[in-house]
């Protein structure tokens, strides 16, 4: 929540939820002074930060428990591309530190309690003294050129007909430019190089950040590992499908790259 005006909920499940007001789009998370003002009490809350200069808060409500009226949960992911970006990444953030909070509750080593530590965001066993932090996982996402043409693939829970980038975790001992080459070529069966960082993105699915690549096409034919993918094609700068929301560093990946031909063509 943002004291005195604002706050952030998620239900406790796998998956991430967030309160938002019923009403005509863009959505909007709801502003109150705590959570008595809808009739809700939570499992637990943890400090997030401020937001246009308001404390701001999260909670986390029991699975079961109704939207008030007026509300509905809504899937993080839904809310994605259907707020502001600095919105949507407090929303991810206050999913991601109750994920957090909720599955560290007793220690993985010794079994003992764990316990807030108060100048940071950490837990502590009371037993072992052994701290937990939130997690991050690292993965890569990388745009694949060809002179005018771009790689594209499908995953099977993507919307009908859109199209997204290779993209793939980190593995322990890896390097990101490892990473990058390994799942292009597990995924499309392709060869990459030149391959050039671009930017970065939170991404509270439950807790990563996508790091974003380029990379040129350096050979081999497309063999898509169907247990990751629908579908890679090729797909020319003129003819593209539809492609993730702009709010995702894919999209902005991709608006990128047709930035540059379209510079290149009016020079």
């Amino acid at each position: 929540m943002c004291d005195p005006s604002g706050t952030a909920t998620t239900r406790q499940r796998g998956d991430a939820w967030s309160l938002a007001e019923k009403g005509a789009p863009p959505l909007e998370v709801p502003l109150i002074t705590g959570l008595e003002a809808l009739g809700l009490s939570a499992v637990r809350t943890q400090v997030l930060g401020t937001l246009d200069d308001r404390p701001c808060f999260s909670a986390e409500l029991p699975h079961d428990v109704d939207a008030p009226e007026g509300h509905a949960f809504v899937s993080l992911r839904k809310l994605f591309g259907r707020v502001d970006q600095e919105l949507f990444e407090l929303a991810g953030l206050a999913f991601q530190i109750q994920y957090w909070d909720r599955v560290h509750q007793v220690c993985g080593s010794c079994g003992g309690g764990l316990e807030i530590r108060g100048h940071e965001r950490c837990k502590r066993c009371a037993a072992c003294r052994l701290d937990y932090y939130p997690r991050v996982a690292p993965a890569m996402i990388v745009l694949i050129e060809d002179g005018p043409r771009i790689l594209l693939t499908r995953q099977p829970r993507f919307p009908p007909g859109m199209y997204g980038l290779v993209a793939g975790f980190v593995e322990p001992g890896e390097s990101l430019e490892g990473c990058v080459a390994r799942e292009v070529m597990e995924e499309t069966g392709i060869d990459v190089q030149d391959i050039r960082y671009f930017g970065s993105q939170p991404w509270p699915f439950p807790h990563q950040v996508m790091i974003g690549f380029t990379a040129r096409y350096a050979g081999g034919e497309i063999q898509v590992d169907t247990r990751e993918l629908e579908e890679a094609r090729w797909f020319h700068r003129d003819e593209m499908p539809s492609l993730p929301p702009p709010i995702s560093i894919a999209r902005q990946l991709i608006d990128a790259w047709l930035a540059r031909g379209s510079a290149g063509s009016a020079g």
